[in-house]
């Protein structure tokens, strides 16, 4: 398979959400460095993280079971941003566009993990998957 995961859409996205985790992380508490900003960072990155490892797997089977890890990491970061804004670590309007990339990457994913589930050679979601056409 390649490198044909840095081609994907959704670890574009995810690489764009990582980033702008290490950004807004940048003002946690200095008391959080090894817990929650450790945390959501480590799960930002691990999205992905586990994109490129599943593609680089044999089959189409363990690709899909990493994008399931991947998706997993995804709503850690989700719930991590909820309890950060709850803290006051973060205001709700910094939220609001992580959440948007969060759930652009969930959407993606959802639908790469849908056209791995169709029989081999059969994917409706070439575009979705590539960007190509």
């Amino acid at each position: 398979m390649g490198h044909y995961y840095r081609d994907l859409i959704v670890w574009r996205k995810a690489i764009e959400l990582a980033k702008l985790i290490y950004c807004v992380t940048e003002s946690f508490p200095r008391q959080e460095m090894y817990g929650l900003t450790a945390q959501i960072r480590r799960a930002a990155v691990s999205v992905p993280s586990n994109i490129a490892e599943g593609q680089g797997r044999l089959s189409r089977n363990e690709f899909r079971q990493f994008l399931g890890q991947a998706r997993g990491s995804l709503l850690e970061v989700e719930t991590q941003l909820v309890i950060a804004s709850e803290l006051g670590y973060i205001t709700e309007e910094a939220v609001q566009p992580l959440m948007s990339c969060s759930d652009e990457v969930s959407r993606l994913l959802h639908g790469l993990i849908a056209s791995m589930s169709a029989p081999e050679g059969v994917s409706g979601n070439r575009k979705l998957e590539t960007g190509n056409s």
